[in-house]
């Protein structure tokens, strides 16, 4: 109960700064003609901040935690725009399209640029050379669970069930999916998948015996693991993770799936340097604070706070990798399952 009114009270005090600064800007208490600009001029006024999901989800409280510490080192303010649909791609849309000048910025998602093209038409792609990668974010690991009602407690004994394993996804080109799907192929485990509209339903799934097993992102299903009601069977990241240090990688029980979601800060193509620079600046000084490091921890993300020429090439090998595995696996991404 400790960890769920901390999580609460960090998410409400990220919002409640968040919905200050709109209502400063829509007041005339700063200066909003633009936040354009250069060098020790930046920002000059408003800089709108894009994220590609509605209010409240991950996506949205990272933007609102990170708008929140770069309005306090930087000044000026960073309001969150919500453009939520196609995993992010209208957003990063609104982002490409605007001027190069420092008055648009967004945190996007992997996944949009590594698993998403693998699961689209090829006009429909969101390509990463439409932006500058300015500064890597946070990493938000996948977790399999399931209820202890299901009677699996490792994935080898799914492997031993002798029977389908229905398993929920949470939309089509996620790392959900993705994670999912290459387990029980690579595990060669009968499966069905169920589709479902987002982590929060495919959760209420698991709990409910709906579906025996999900991929879920840690920071949704940590607070069911602690109390007993979920069993974490792996986690997909390269390595452990600090907040669910007793459940192994699925690499570690043999299987060759690695798939995780981060995120990174990204610009217009074409952004003045200078402009990045200082963006740098308070993107490292917000990173620097207790406030920013507690929410973290509250939301179980990992800090992948690496340059952006780092978070691009990450990107690419993710992209490759991903592509080379859905090949080997005969696995289609273009469905729910």
């Amino acid at each position: 109960m400790a960890i769920a009114a901390a999580r609460l009270r960090s998410r409400t005090a990220f919002a409640a700064a968040a919905a200050t600064a709109l209502a400063l800007t829509a007041c005339g208490g700063v200066q909003t003609s633009t936040g354009g600009g250069s060098g020790d001029g930046w920002p000059s006024g408003t800089v709108e901040m894009y994220v590609g999901a509605s209010a409240g989800g991950s996506s949205d409280l990272i933007s609102r935690a990170v708008s929140k510490g770069l309005s306090d080192d930087l000044g000026g303010t960073f309001p969150v725009i919500n453009r939520e649909g196609a995993n992010g791609a209208l957003a990063a849309a609104e982002v490409a399209n605007a001027p190069a000048d420092g008055s648009t910025i967004a945190i996007q998602n992997a996944s949009l640029f590594t698993i998403t093209p693998l699961a689209v038409s090829p006009d429909e792609v969101t390509d990463i050379d439409d932006f500058d990668v300015v500064y890597g974010i946070s990493r938000d690991d996948y977790v399999l669970v399931t209820s202890p009602a299901s009677g699996f407690t490792t994935i080898e004994d799914m492997r031993n069930a002798g029977r389908t394993v229905r398993y929920g996804t949470t939309g089509v080109g996620t790392g959900a999916q993705l994670s999912a799907a290459l387990l029980f192929k690579s595990g060669n485990v009968p499966s069905q998948a169920v589709p479902f509209d987002g982590g929060a339903p495919a959760l209420a799934a698991v709990l409910g015996n709906q579906v025996e097993v999900a991929s879920i992102q840690v920071g949704e299903a940590i607070e069911n693991i602690q109390s007993g009601k979920l069993l974490p069977l792996a986690v997909f990241g390269p390595d452990r993770i600090s907040y669910l240090p007793d459940v192994p990688t699925a690499k570690e029980q043999g299987l060759d799936v690695e798939v995780t979601q981060y995120r990174f800060m990204t610009v217009p193509k074409g952004t003045p340097q200078d402009v990045k620079d200082k963006l740098v600046e308070g993107l490292k000084a917000t990173f620097g604070t207790e406030d920013y490091r507690k929410f973290n921890e509250q939301n179980s993300l990992t800090p992948m706070e690496i340059p952006g020429e780092d978070a691009l090439t990450q990107l690419n090998a993710d992209k490759q990798r991903y592509a080379e595995l859905i090949d080997q696996y005969q696995i289609s991404l273009r469905d729910a399952g």
